[in-house]
């Protein structure tokens, strides 16, 4: 059986193995950027995970909620409202608050964590707004 004796060497026999170092073969800075420590802890409580997805989830119970009640026309003129509203944003040097999608998802009245401590994400340090935009635009 060939296909049998082909996926057990491709299981068996590493690619670091046919590289030019070998084993010994350093990180490649220029290839793979930084090693970032963060991204290879894992979560330091159960419900870290589920308070990152809480936005995402949230509005999947809402859709499936919506198009039990009323359809599906409910859920996907929401969801054309939501893209329309995030595509509408500042200039990339100032931060956008995205106030109208607060509004469409019932956020606007609640006081979350942001609110009180602020979100690290929104500093208020403001960029070189020339650089920005030609990031934004592909330029640099």
């Amino acid at each position: 059986n060939s296909r049998g004796t082909a996926s057990l060497l491709k299981d068996t026999i590493s690619f670091t193995e046919f590289s030019a170092a070998g084993l010994f073969e350093g990180h490649d800075l220029l290839r793979r950027g930084f090693t970032s420590v963060k991204s290879e802890l894992l979560p330091s409580h159960p419900l870290e995970l589920t308070e990152k997805n809480f936005q995402l989830n949230q509005d999947k119970t809402n859709f499936a909620t919506l198009r039990n009640i009323q359809g599906i026309h409910a859920p996907l003129k929401l969801q054309m409202e939501f893209r329309a509203v995030k595509q509408v944003q500042r200039l990339p040097f100032l931060h956008s608050s995205n106030m109208s999608l607060d509004i469409l998802r019932g956020n606007d009245e609640c006081i979350g964590f942001e609110d009180i401590l602020n979100d690290p994400s929104q500093s208020e340090v403001m960029g070189e707004p020339h650089i920005m935009m030609e990031h934004k635009l592909g330029l640099l």
